[in-house]
């Protein structure tokens, strides 16, 4: 220590020594003079005694006398021994590996104070130490631990306190391994919290670009738009509150998610654009089929109107959908148009069955008249009386649309069988067919004679073929024979 430390360190000593009223330097000094500075202080240092004496003003005899200050705790005199030593001049000494280093001066104390004083520095310093411990032992961060264990380890070399250096020094080299172990530990659980963070924001900008690469003709995009946004404040909140993850890192991953974000609303806009292209387009012929459709609303040509709504029906299924509420607008009035023209459809034809209805009577009974000539017994006869029918049939005139399929399927039924009547009655006294079926009786009864007699040959002769080829043979004519003569009896 230098002649200025020293004077320093000895100045800054007497501001921090304990003083109590039975300090007998302070009695001495108190009604005195200050003594001059010892020759290791610089004259202009004022001595400890100084410092302490303070004028005592005479109590009152009704006033108690003043308490004394606490007392530093105790000192253990003789362990300090070990590590250090006082002179009667206030000087101490460091023990340290056999050599004695000097710490200061207390001038104007006894030896013990003077040695204590250097002690309780030096457990200022252990204090350091044990907190500093407790620290790792608690887990604490390690942000500054390295820097503190210098700062002790400085304070140690600085020899300016009393006690065992080289045991601190040995609990500081400790403390130098379990922060680096504790440290070693907070990098790893660091490295894996990053890793989190980082598949985190990766999972973000992964689903981001799975979104953008989709389809744009068949991505939803009302769910979709909502998703990305919900990624957008997810990164928001992790750049926010989570870990820090490297600029780089951090930039990359943006560039990748703004990317994919600007590739979704490019697609977006464009599919709406032509979304709202198409819907023009959509609405444009739509417009056309319902002009006609409203045109034709008030046409009374039934049938040719009916067969337009149905044309236009067919374009308006054939045509591209506008947007839902356009389309049902638009659909509204196209069906309101036909609603109106099937409705006066509907009027004219419910005047016309009122004025049909005595039709209807009339025919009805004329069916009843038919469909006593069934079965047909006398086919001329009934022929005749078909036609009369007929005959005022058409006199008649028009019955109600809903009674006309069944009126004229009953006048039918009876037509049918008549015309069945003469059909089956022209084919019984066809001559010509006579002729045929008569031939042909007379050629098959030859050739049925003549296979028995083939077959009478094979069964003399013991020839199995010939047997069953004649036998065959001879059952399919035998068979045809059969209907000839059924055909020839319908005849006669």
């Amino acid at each position: 220590m230098t002649h200025s430390q020293e004077s320093d360190e000895t100045l800054a000593s007497t501001t921090e020594a304990p003083v109590t009223e039975s300090n007998p330097v302070e009695s001495t000094t108190a009604a005195t003079p200050a003594a001059p500075a010892p020759a290791s202080v610089p004259a202009a240092a004022p001595s400890p005694a100084a410092f302490a004496a303070r004028p005592k003003v005479p109590a009152p005899a009704a006033v108690p006398a003043p308490v004394a200050a606490p007392v530093a705790p105790a000192i253990n005199l003789i362990e300090a021994a070990k590590f250090g030593r006082a002179e009667e001049d206030g000087h101490v000494f460091l023990l340290l590996d056999g050599e004695e280093f000097p710490v200061g001066q207390y001038p104007g104390a006894s030896k013990d104070e003077a040695l204590s004083y250097f002690v309780r520095k030096f457990d200022d310093i252990l204090a350091q130490v044990t907190l500093l411990e407790q620290r790792v032992e608690a887990k604490a961060p390690t942000t500054d631990m390295n820097k503190t264990v210098s700062h002790v380890r400085e304070q140690l070399g600085e020899r300016n306190s009393v006690g065992d250096v080289n045991a601190a020094l040995a609990r500081l080299s400790t403390l130098e391994e379990n922060i680096k172990a504790l440290s070693a530990a907070e990098r790893a659980a660091h490295e894996s919290a990053r890793a989190v963070e980082l598949a985190s924001r990766e999972a973000i900008v992964a689903e981001a670009e799975t979104i953008s690469a989709e389809d744009p003709t068949t991505i939803q995009w009302k769910i979709s738009s909502a998703r990305m946004n919900e990624l957008f404040e997810s990164w928001k909140a992790a750049q926010k509150n989570g870990m820090r993850l490297g600029r780089a890192t951090e930039e990359g991953l943006w560039k990748r998610f703004r990317s994919a974000r600007t590739v979704f609303d490019r697609h977006r806009r464009a599919y709406f654009s032509q979304l709202d292209n198409t819907n023009a387009a959509a609405k444009s012929a739509k417009e056309s089929l319902i002009a006609e459709a409203e045109e034709l609303a008030t046409s009374t040509d039934w049938g040719y109107a009916a067969g337009e709504y149905r044309r236009l029906m067919d374009q308006w299924k054939g045509s591209p959908r506008a947007s839902r509420k356009d389309d049902d607008a638009l659909w509204a009035r196209f069906r309101g148009a036909q609603d109106k023209f099937f409705a006066a459809r509907q009027s004219a034809n419910n005047a016309l069955d009122e004025e049909f209805g005595a039709n209807l009577i009339v025919k009805e009974a004329l069916l009843v008249e038919a469909g006593a000539l069934l079965p047909i017994k006398d086919l001329n006869a009934a022929k005749k009386s078909l036609q009369s029918i007929r005959d005022r049939w058409e006199e008649a005139g028009k019955v109600p649309r809903n009674d006309m399929q069944r009126v004229e399927a009953g006048l039918r039924k009876v037509e049918d069988a008549v015309r069945s009547a003469e059909d089956d009655n022209w084919r019984r006294s066809d001559p010509e067919a006579k002729a045929r079926t008569s031939s042909a009786l007379s050629q098959l009864e030859a050739t049925i004679a003549g296979l028995k007699e083939d077959l009478l040959s094979a069964e003399k002769a013991g020839d199995a073929r010939k047997v069953a080829k004649a036998t065959e043979a001879l059952a399919a004519r035998e068979l045809w024979l059969e209907q000839i003569q059924k055909a020839a009896q319908d005849f006669s």
